[in-house]
Formats: structure tokens, C-alpha cells, sequence
């Protein structure tokens, strides 16, 4: 018999059930859709995830303090006693040896109460921070100016307001120039606001009140903790080219600076990509996870095709018989079986295509959550679908070939 012959009598045998191929196909549509919408879901999430890193500001290099190493001890140098961390000092050597670098800022942080005449906001992230932050950051001010390179050293009681805290206490951030706010109990004089951006990571950048990181040290820093510290120091580097370079020089200047062994420093250095390759390496996990998962449905699909198979195989027994003794082979009759299996995986397949691809582009249209479709995600749950439809498909055809013919024709 000829396989367009076969193709053609195992169509015929699909559409003698309508209702019944369609819903045995509803396991694959729903395990092809799951695979692609759930890769489309990983995909999404460390999309922004990158997107967020790099939003905190171009080939960014981030110094942070590494308290491995014990700060205190008998035996020990007066440069190894020194306090743990990175300190105000670190940020000016970096600025004045480090060459290749756009700008170079650091933060210290505390939380205060923010006053302006009647309007009392409670527990705002103040930023203490340098002249370099909107460059380093790639954050700009919408009115007014930011601080200068004079407000720190001089420690003035100036302060740069979040988009969102300048409409929270005086309605119009044109009007919050000039006036004087209450951070905690030091008053300062508004001199900018910075334009909206919205929230990066975990950090709202709008509901900030940003001020001389020297005041910081000055009026809400404990001393006994070290009153310099700061948190990180952030060098933007000219381009992708000389990352390399600056990490080195700043490695150079720090290890110098705080006298210790270059193999064992109490720093350590962190690019955007060195961070991106990490959470990706998080989210391909939770990727794969959910692509397991979801193939789950179509492992489930496949033993709902072998279930219908096998008793499509025990009612169409006298049909086999006649077949059979019509000249049908063995093979002809295990082709078409196996080719109706097929074909329900291939058409669940396709539906699972669509259903999964549209379902993606919904979810990131009116969901909460960021989608991207993974092309290869395509064909892999496509041939994903054929092989189960192969697989699952072959036990009951090879049972149909196996039939004897004389008794399949007594089949009542």
C-alpha cells in the first residue's frame, strides 16, 4: 500500500471521532503552550533583570568592602588594624590615579524623617553621595543643579530632592527650589530636583532626598562605626574596552591604600556583566525547572494518545481483520496507526504553537510580568510533540500489526 494510501486511511480513522481526537490532542496543546509560555516567562524575567543592572548606569564598576578579612589583632600592623571598609579617602585617590573613567561617586545612606512647614514624611532613604552621581548613574536633574564638588567639601546643608518627595511637599518641584526642608533634626536648603526614573531593582530612585555624603558623615553617622565609611563607590568607566584597565588601576590604588596583601584585599570589584551572568545563571536554572515542568503535560498527553490508541486499536479489531485479509501487511497496518498518533501530536503541536506564542504576547501585554518569546522554544516543542506522538504511539501499532487475522475477523 502506498503512504499517501495510508496517510489518507489514518485521516479517515481520525475524523470517524471528532470529539474524541480533539480532546486527546488537549494534553500536547496544553504541554507545547506550557514549554513556550513558561520559557517566554524566564526569558522576560532576566530580560529585566538586565535591563535593571544596566539601568544603574553605563560600564559600571562597583567597589564594595569585603569584612572576610579580621580587622583588629595582636601582632598585627597599624595599616591592617585600620577600620574594615571603604572610606571617603578611597573615592578621592580613585578620582586622582585612576585614568579611562567617566566619573567616579560613593554612597552612604541613612533614614530620616523629611519636613517642609507642615508636611512631615517618615523614614526616607537619604543618599549621601558626590558631584559624580548623575554622570556615574546616568541620572539627571530636572531643575535646578545637583550637588558640586564645593558642597562637599565644605559639607553645605544643601539637598537634592526625588521627583516623587518634591510633589509630596510642595506640589510642583519648580516651587521646591530655594525652600527649606528638616532632615531629621538639620535643616537643609532645596537646591535641585531630579527628573523621574522610576524604581531599579529594589531601589526607588524618585522617593530619595539626596544630600553631601560629608553631612552624612557628619550629622548621621556614628562615629564609633566609622564615621568616613562608605557603603560603595561606583567608577564609570570610558567604554567596554578599558574595563579592564580601570579594574586593574582601582585594584591598584585601594590594595595601596589600605596596605594590604594584593592576593587577599578587603574590597572586592563587581561589574554589570559579572552581575547579569550571575542572575542568569539563577534564572536559566528556574528555566529549565520550568520547561520540566511543563514538558510533565506533554509526557501526560502522550500516555492520553497511547490510552486512546490502544482502544481505538480494540474497536477497530474486525476492521484490521479485513484489512488484513483484503492484502494489507503487517507494517501497512502498524504505518497506519502509528501515523494517526503521529498526527494528533503534530495538530496538539501546532494548536500548542499558537496557543503558546499567543499566550505570550498577552501575558506581557496586560500581566504583571515581563515576557520575551525564546524563538528556539519554537521547534523544540514542536519536534517535542512529534516524538511523543513517535514514542507513545508505537506500542499500540505495533499491536494492531500483530493482530491475527482469522481472529480479528470473529472480533464482535
Amino acid at each position: 500500500m502506498s503512504l499517501w494510501r495510508t496517510f489518507k486511511t489514518a485521516w479517515e480513522g481520525l475524523t470517524l471521532n471528532k470529539g474524541r481526537s480533539f480532546l486527546t490532542t488537549l494534553g500536547v496543546i496544553i504541554g507545547v503552550g506550557a514549554v513556550i509560555v513558561m520559557m517566554a516567562v524566564s526569558a522576560g524575567a532576566e530580560a529585566e533583570i538586565a535591563d535593571q543592572i544596566n539601568a544603574l548606569g553605563a560600564n559600571l564598576i562597583m567597589v564594595m568592602p569585603s569584612f572576610s578579612r579580621a580587622g583588629f589583632g595582636p601582632g598585627m600592623s597599624a595599616s591592617a588594624r585600620r577600620m574594615p571598609g571603604l572610606s571617603y579617602d578611597d573615592l578621592i585617590a580613585i578620582a586622582n590615579n585612576v585614568t579611562g573613567i567617566n566619573g567616579v561617586s560613593a554612597e552612604q545612606t541613612t533614614m530620616q524623617n523629611v519636613k517642609a512647614g507642615d508636611t512631615v514624611l517618615e523614614d526616607i532613604s537619604i543618599l549621601g553621595t558626590t558631584s559624580g552621581f548623575p554622570d556615574v548613574r546616568e541620572y539627571k536633574v530636572a531643575v535646578g543643579r545637583f550637588l558640586t564638588g564645593t558642597d562637599n567639601d565644605q559639607a553645605r546643608k544643601v539637598a537634592v530632592l526625588g521627583s516623587d518627595i518634591a510633589q509630596e511637599l510642595f506640589g510642583n518641584p519648580n516651587a521646591a527650589i530655594g525652600q527649606t526642608i528638616k532632615i531629621g533634626s538639620v535643616q537643609f536648603t532645596v537646591v535641585g530636583v531630579m527628573a523621574p526614573k522610576g524604581v531599579v531593582g529594589n531601589t526607588d530612585y524618585d522617593n530619595r532626598v539626596y544630600i553631601p555624603i560629608t553631612v552624612v558623615f557628619k550629622k548621621f553617622v556614628n562615629e564609633r562605626f566609622g564615621g568616613d565609611r562608605v557603603r560603595t563607590i561606583y567608577v564609570s568607566a570610558e567604554s567596554k574596552d578599558v574595563m579592564n584597565s580601570v579594574m586593574s588601576q582601582v585594584t591598584n590604588v585601594l590594595v595601596k591604600q589600605h596596605g594590604v596583601d594584593p592576593a587577599s584585599p578587603d574590597f572586592t570589584l563587581t561589574t554589570q556583566d559579572s552581575v547579569i551572568a550571575a542572575r542568569a545563571s539563577t534564572t536559566a536554572t528556574f528555566r529549565n525547572l520550568l520547561a520540566w515542568v511543563a514538558g510533565v503535560s506533554l509526557v501526560v498527553g502522550g500516555i492520553g494518545i497511547m490510552n486512546i490508541m490502544l482502544v481505538s486499536v480494540t474497536e477497530r479489531t474486525r476492521e484490521i481483520g479485513l484489512r488484513q485479509a483484503l492484502g494489507a501487511r503487517p507494517r501497512d497496518v502498524q504505518l497506519q496507526f502509528l501515523l494517526e498518533a503521529v498526527m494528533l501530536s503534530l495538530i496538539g503541536g501546532l494548536v500548542g504553537v499558537l496557543a503558546g506564542v499567543g499566550g505570550s504576547y498577552v501575558f506581557n501585554a496586560v500581566g504583571t510580568m515581563r515576557t520575551a518569546l525564546v524563538p528556539a522554544s519554537i521547534p523544540l516543542a514542536f519536534v517535542a510533540a512529534a516524538a511523543v506522538g513517535i514514542f507513545f504511539g508505537y506500542y499500540p501499532a505495533t499491536k494492531a500489526a500483530q493482530l491475527d487475522p482469522i481472529e480479528a475477523l470473529r472480533h464482535e
